[in-house]
């Protein structure tokens, strides 16, 4: 027998549609994820689950990451929601029809644990397979900007993991060869990605460029010696990917050695201009960030953009975004591609990251579209010079 997801209606709450979308679109990859999202979409009781969040926290991918964590400090269990669950050893089917009702169980015997996390915790997924997008993106910045060591800053840093960016070994698959960059004596594994189309200007090339500072900012930064605030982050990770848990750990001892700070604010970018007050003279303030204006309301963009807007053009600041399709047009006013990207994951637009550049011009902040990539780093698409 199978189970259809899709045999009982969406409930009547504002946001079943979301996670309706969510399971049909945005988690293809993970079939148990997938089915969850439909499965709330039908329940009234997760739904309400949900509202706990903040209004800009309330997405699936923060309820689905309560649930994990919940998941990951009962371990492996024989019976019940863990069962499903690849992170603690579950191997039962997302189509058996058990699930629901182990669903609605966990809900209830955890509602107070969940209802705590929708409303203290945020999603930081924190993903350093995107640093396969951010090296070719900091090379372009350094053939730009020629000769200038590089300060990172990270809006929305979380544990700060991306801002190590030059201390991770890169394999990148093309014309079916792999190449091999970055440090060769780094202690932990490599991460991957395939890139389709010509390569970026220079990648399989040693990095032209050094970091001579760090720092990031986040609503509530991650300690890196928090065992509780570590398994956060692991909850955050889907549950079926082997690959992004074994990716976290090696980012983890990486930042610890790193030890950039993240600066806990509610307004980033005034730490972001006492930072840039700090700097000596010589260097290239670069400011990123990922996936993190998808929680902005419209009026928090168009804010956080003017003031960006208005560093990069009387500071020399330049910022580095990689956000959703909405968020590009939002901030730049650019038009993303429209296509897929053929015969590779998460191949629809509406599922991609846009890397763009935002540098000082002549008469304002000029904008370029630097490349597309799958949202954690899988493969990307070189689209600038």
């Amino acid at each position: 027998m199978t189970f259809d997801p899709m045999q009982a209606p969406l409930a009547a709450h504002p946001d079943a549609a979301l996670y309706e979308h969510c399971g049909l679109h945005d988690f293809t990859d993970d079939p148990l994820y997938a089915t969850l999202c439909r499965l709330i979409a039908r329940s009234p009781a997760l739904l309400a689950l949900h509202d706990q969040a903040p209004p800009t926290q309330r997405r699936a991918t923060l309820l689905l990451a309560a649930l994990h964590h919940g998941v990951l400090r009962g371990g492996p269990q024989p019976t019940g929601l863990p069962a499903w669950y690849g992170s603690v050893g579950g191997q039962r089917s997302p189509q058996d029809p058990a699930l629901p009702q182990a669903l609605a169980a966990f809900a209830e015997a955890h509602g107070e644990e969940l209802r705590h996390l929708l409303t203290h915790r945020r999603t930081q997924t924190n993903e350093t397979g995107r640093c396969t997008a951010l090296r070719p993106a900091l090379d372009a910045i350094a053939r730009r900007h020629p000769g200038r060591p590089l300060a990172l800053f990270d809006f929305g840093a979380s544990a700060g993991l991306n801002l190590a960016v030059d201390r991770y070994r890169l394999h990148y698959r093309s014309g079916g060869h792999t190449h091999a960059t970055g440090p060769t004596d780094a202690p932990w594994p490599a991460l991957h990605a395939q890139v389709v189309g010509a390569p970026p200007p220079g990648l399989f090339e040693p990095p032209r460029w050094t970091v001579a500072a760090r720092c990031g900012t986040d609503l509530a930064p991650v300690d890196l010696h928090d065992p509780e605030a570590t398994a956060w982050l692991r909850a955050c990770l889907w549950p079926g990917d082997a690959v992004r848990r074994e990716r976290l750990d090696m980012a983890l001892a990486v930042a610890r050695s790193v030890a950039a700070p993240v600066v806990a604010a509610e307004d980033g970018l005034t730490v972001l201009e006492d930072w840039l007050a700090t700097l000596p003279i010589g260097v290239q303030p670069v400011l990123f960030n990922t996936w993190v204006l998808a929680y902005f309301t419209p009026e928090m963009l168009a804010t956080h953009g003017a003031r960006v807007h208005a560093l990069v053009q009387q500071r020399g600041l330049l910022w580095l975004s990689a956000e959703d399709a909405p968020r590009l047009a939002a901030t730049t006013g650019l038009r993303p591609p429209e296509q897929p990207v053929a015969g590779m994951a998460r191949s629809a637009p509406t599922s991609h990251t846009f890397w763009t550049l935002t540098e000082p011009g002549p008469a304002g902040v000029v904008h370029t579209l630097l490349a597309r990539a799958h949202p954690h780093g899988a493969w990307l698409e070189w689209l600038g010079d």
